[in-house]
């Protein structure tokens, strides 16, 4: 129920506010969610690991006595101690930039962003550390303006103590918008509980947004931009109850894996479907894959060019055809190679070595790779390398994907060596393959087609397939949104090593 001071934000006009400024809340006003618990338990999990995540957990009871009985900014003062005390400062940063915009944007509130997206100057007044939310507000949700808690630091590290004037809320929040835009009162101010008053009363116009569980939130196609790509190990927003049952299930899903793993590893590959299916790890097949290559006549393998959602797709590949097909990756860990079932031969990223290492293994029989040279997870391809159709004419596309409920299998920031380790620690993964029918001759290089065309062909295919949305987007793209560099491995010496358009 609306303040009776304030109207609900249903009352107020979208219409013709493109020279307004809005100033709102966060937590249950731009969000509908009121509580950051799960945000906080991102950066924790993200950054600290389990045991930080179990820290938090066992300071929340404290934190939500102190933020009833005491004050709201007793209590975020004790989550911002639990989380970020100790941590280096440049690591808050990379989580706040890599994995908090795709749960951010996941829960926006539709009669506020509707009211927030239409005014031209968009300002945020939160109680939360402006270091966890900024990055997101402005690079994904077009704020202009975010005015947030400070917190302390010392050579680097993240004290978990905040600075003066202390937590945003209530009368700090007012007198912080009042340095940050003067005499000036903005047109709307939005907020959703008592301690928003005081600055909503400086602006021109005030709506409270009611509490309302069941509202849906925006959906992605009215966002700004699309988050193409995200980081962490986390699929679903963490409640205190799933933050409990992820530290609680993390050392029985680490043995769970390994066996998993060790079943992929060990048995013949005949068996390792069935093995799988055994152990609660799902692989759906779908298609008709071609027959194995007769290599007594002379013929060449076949190039399976696969869609990327982890490093495991050429194992489940291989799972698949109940057959080992050899993998041409770009970098995997040594501890990946050593477990894995099938052969991985690196490339070197020059190009005339990679055509001579692909026509080789080629001779010698089928062959699994990813062109797009780095996975993706959300409902995108990424843009195919084209060397691949100048080896060969005998192409099969294969579109990949896979379904995780509690962790990816995927990393940009952390150690790729633990990539299959959390996919297999999810209680019930899945793969789901679908060969698709082999390329035709006329599509070719051989019949006359350059490499980019059937590259381009095989990438709208497989997305076609997929219902995915086709990309120009690159590895190095990738790597510089998520970890600030472009994903290139330093070889050690024992060791080889346009954007979105329409489908």
């Amino acid at each position: 129920m609306a303040h009776a001071s304030f109207p609900s934000v249903e009352d107020c006009g979208s219409t013709g506010r493109e020279k307004d400024t809005v100033v709102a809340d966060m937590d249950g006003t731009l969000l509908r969610g009121r509580s950051s618990f799960p945000y906080f338990a991102l950066v924790a999990f993200e950054v600290g690991g389990i045991l930080r995540l179990l820290f938090l957990l066992l300071l929340t009871p404290v934190a939500g006595f102190l933020y009833y009985l005491v004050s709201e900014s007793a209590g975020i003062r004790v989550l911002i101690f639990a989380t970020f005390a100790g941590m280096r400062v440049s690591d808050i940063e990379s989580v706040a930039r890599a994995v908090l915009p795709k749960f951010y944007s996941e829960d926006l509130h539709p009669e506020s962003w509707r009211v927030f997206s239409a005014c031209g100057r968009r300002c945020v007044l939160t109680a939360n550390p402006r270091i966890m939310v900024e990055a997101t507000l402005k690079d994904y949700l077009a704020a202009d303006m975010v005015l947030g808690t400070e917190i302390q630091s010392y050579r680097g590290r993240a004290t978990g103590l905040v600075e003066k004037p202390g937590v945003l809320v209530g009368t700090n929040k007012a007198e912080a918008l009042k340095a940050a835009v003067g005499e000036t009162p903005p047109e709307i101010g939005l907020g959703d509980r008592h301690t928003d008053f005081p600055f909503m009363e400086l602006c021109q116009e005030g709506y409270i947004v009611p509490p309302k569980p069941e509202v849906k939130a925006v959906t992605s196609d009215k966002l700004p931009k699309p988050i193409i790509f995200h980081d962490g190990r986390l699929v679903q927003k963490p409640s205190p109850l799933m933050a409990l049952l992820i530290v609680l299930w993390i050392p029985v899903g680490f043995l769970l894996a390994c066996l998993r793993i060790a079943a992929g590893s060990l048995l013949p590959m005949p068996l390792v479907y069935h093995a799988f299916w055994a152990l609660g790890v799902r692989v759906i097949v779908k298609g008709t894959p071609p027959p194995p290559v007769n290599k007594s006549s002379g013929e060449s393998g076949v190039l399976f060019i696969c869609s990327h959602r982890t490093l495991l797709d050429p194992i489940f590949l291989s799972t698949a055809l109940g057959r080992p097909i050899p993998a041409v990756t770009y970098s995997v860990s040594r501890l990946s190679e050593i477990i894995s079932p099938i052969k991985t031969v690196r490339l070197s990223r020059d190009r005339a070595t990679d055509a001579a290492m692909i026509k080789k293994l080629l001779q010698e029989g089928d062959l699994a790779l990813c062109p797009e040279g780095t996975t993706c997870r959300e409902p995108f391809l990424l843009r195919f390398s084209s060397l691949f159709a100048e080896l060969t004419d005998e192409l099969v596309p294969v579109a990949m994907v896979n379904r995780m409920s509690m962790f990816h299998g995927t990393t940009a920031r952390g150690w790729k060596g633990m990539d299959p380790f959390y996919f297999f620690m999810n209680p019930s993964p899945a793969y789901e393959v679908t060969f698709l029918n082999k390329l035709p001759r006329e599509l070719t290089c051989g019949a006359g087609k350059s490499s980019h065309e059937v590259a381009n062909y095989i990438q709208r295919v497989i997305a076609s397939t997929l219902s995915y949305e086709c990309t120009g987007f690159t590895r190095k793209d990738k790597y510089r949104a998520l970890a600030g560099n472009d994903g290139t491995v330093v070889e050690k010496p024992r060791i080889k090593s346009d954007k979105i358009m329409g489908c």
